[in-house]
């Protein structure tokens, strides 16, 4: 028995602010290629890159939520909301990839300085900093809801943090001449850009791998579901999460005879105790008479089930 409701996704909620971003990043990428081009900037060109990754990080991101909000089927009963998370993974993937080319070509340029140009690595990186200050504003309230736009979010916050970091580097290099800074700007941010991303990576996969979604403890929620009067057991529980915001739960509830009889309003209570008390709005609960467990197929057991023999 089921119990099911429409969900838009949280990365759809904040769409329009992704359309703005999109354009006004790109606009920021034209000027700092240019400006890495002209002044020989190694961290100038590395902000660029950056920007280029967020480019392409927020246009998977509206793709992202367009795919999802594409109608369910009897193929795709979810529809295709789980495609936000897989644009959070390749996101992930590519800022790692990108900030190791940094860290290279950062080393080599450390030992072999080139001069740079800082007066048009000051502009660009000035400019820089002002499109990244307007994109993070834009984007501040839907990091909160979506992972995907979290991850648009955590590389808008890298980019600022880089023009930062290339301004601080063209004025020390204008003030002192010292033109290893340069690479030792490129360094930071790089630095700057992985450990976030790699927790952004993590929750992806956690996501992927259906992981029980953070801040449920099924042992709590088994405990909630035996307080329904009726209730006399609860095995093959299982909590995943469909996309950010879309966590599902399912159940096998054993309830005792009266009870089971009617089973209308048990079902009205169990879904208002998960939805009450852990925010899963979406779950699918199976009533069984007692003893019904001991023929069952297929068992999908976890250390807390209940059921004899459920080791894990």
């Amino acid at each position: 028995m089921g119990h099911g409701h429409g969900h838009a996704t949280a990365g759809a909620v904040h769409r329009k602010r992704l359309m703005i971003v999109l354009p006004l990043t790109l606009s920021v990428l034209v000027v700092q290629v240019v400006g890495a081009l002209l002044s020989g900037s190694l961290a100038l060109l590395a902000d660029a890159g950056h920007m280029a990754t967020d480019a392409a990080g927020v246009a998977l991101a509206l793709f992202a939520i367009w795919i999802a909000g594409k109608p369910a089927s009897s193929r795709r009963t979810f529809g295709y909301q789980r495609a936000e998370i897989l644009a959070a993974a390749v996101n992930a993937v590519v800022l790692l990839g990108l900030s190791g080319y940094i860290l290279i070509e950062a080393v080599r340029r450390f030992a072999n300085p080139e001069p740079v140009g800082t007066t048009v690595m000051l502009v660009a990186a000035v400019a820089g900093l002002i499109a990244n200050g307007i994109a993070l504003w834009l984007l501040r309230e839907g990091q909160q809801d979506s992972l995907n736009l979290r991850g648009a979010y955590l590389e808008v916050l890298g980019d600022l943090l880089g023009s930062v970091a290339v301004i601080a580097g063209a004025i020390v290099i204008q003030l002192t001449g010292w033109y290893p800074a340069d690479a030792v700007i490129s360094v930071i941010i790089a630095l700057l850009i992985l450990p976030r991303t790699w927790k952004l990576l993590k929750e992806a996969v956690d996501i992927l791998l259906e992981a029980t979604p953070k801040g449920v403890d099924l042992a709590e929620v088994r405990e909630h579901l035996l307080e329904t009067p009726g209730v006399t057991d609860v095995h093959d529980l299982h909590a995943w999460t469909i996309t950010s915001g879309v966590p599902v739960m399912s159940a096998h509830v054993v309830v005792d005879v009266e009870t089971f009889s009617q089973c209308g309003p048990l079902l009205d209570r169990l879904h208002e105790c998960l939805a009450g008390h852990f925010d899963v709005e979406h779950s699918t609960l199976q009533l069984e008479p007692a003893g019904h467990v001991d023929h069952e197929g297929a068992r999908h057991l976890w250390p807390g089930d209940s059921r004899p023999g459920a080791t894990g």
